[in-house]
């Protein structure tokens, strides 16, 4: 696991840290796993997973919370990252 760092790290903390005020955030950098895989594009800012603890997620199905996440991410997802990976939860609830 690589510590966040960068600017699209940077930012997709900002956007969700506006967003929903987490409780627990963590972005992780993956993408020195995918060095010479498609979607690779060399800035060393491809692929990234995301590990976020918010109020606004309660009672929300896992794939809402994906929905609210890309939202609030806009154009990073897609355009700027290749893959994005996100374990949402609302407080309380069991890691996963």
């Amino acid at each position: 696991m690589e510590a966040m760092t960068g600017s699209v790290a940077h930012e997709i903390r900002e956007r969700l840290t506006t967003a929903f005020a987490p409780t627990l955030l963590d972005v992780i950098n993956d993408s020195h796993h995918h060095h010479g895989h498609a979607g690779h594009d060399g800035s060393g800012e491809s692929h990234f997973t995301v590990v976020i603890e918010s109020a606004a997620f309660t009672g929300q199905s896992r794939l809402a919370r994906q929905r609210m996440v890309n939202a609030a991410l806009g154009d990073i997802p897609g355009g700027r990252v290749h893959a994005l990976a996100v374990r949402a939860r609302a407080p309380g609830e069991a890691n996963g």
